[in-house]
């Protein structure tokens, strides 16, 4: 076990909130924003990346205009014990955009984004309900997103 994280503060939770903003930004104008010398944010940020709160940078991208304009919430029901084999499974399906194990009346939620309804709909009957540990699924299609973020 490593050793123990630096709790996180009121200016690292400043400086989550801009990276999470924007994580192109630089490590100056982050620092100006925040209020504390660039040395300082530097330092923040790579404690925060070495305790593993940082865990990646990445883009996000407009679903819609990457060509992917059909989008659903899976929930799946599975066989005890199937978490392990089905999420190497969905790993591996490029449609799949997020794999979350849940707790309720479905064990595991995705969010699955395809070309059309009718790519959405290959890759639910095609490669995730045949999958040997899936028992139900049940797809609920998203009319609109709205990033609160």
């Amino acid at each position: 076990m490593g050793p123990v994280p630096a709790p996180i503060d009121f200016v690292d939770e400043q400086i989550l909130a801009e990276l999470t903003r924007d994580g192109r930004q630089s490590v100056t104008a982050l620092a100006q924003r925040v209020h504390i010398s660039r040395a300082h944010a530097y330092a923040r940020i790579n404690r925060l990346q070495q305790d593993g709160v940082i865990t990646r940078y990445s883009a996000v991208v407009d679903p819609v205009r990457a060509g992917l304009r059909s989008s659903a919430y899976v929930t799946l029901k599975l066989r005890q014990h199937g978490w392990r084999e089905v999420r190497e499974t969905l790993a591996k399906i490029p449609e799949v955009y997020h794999v979350s194990l849940v707790g309720g009346n479905f064990d595991v939620l995705l969010l699955v984004r395809a070309r059309d309804n009718l790519d959405l709909r290959r890759v639910v009957f095609d490669l995730i309900q045949p999958l040997p540990a899936v028992l139900d699924t049940q797809t609920f299609v998203i009319f609109e997103d709205a990033d609160t973020r």
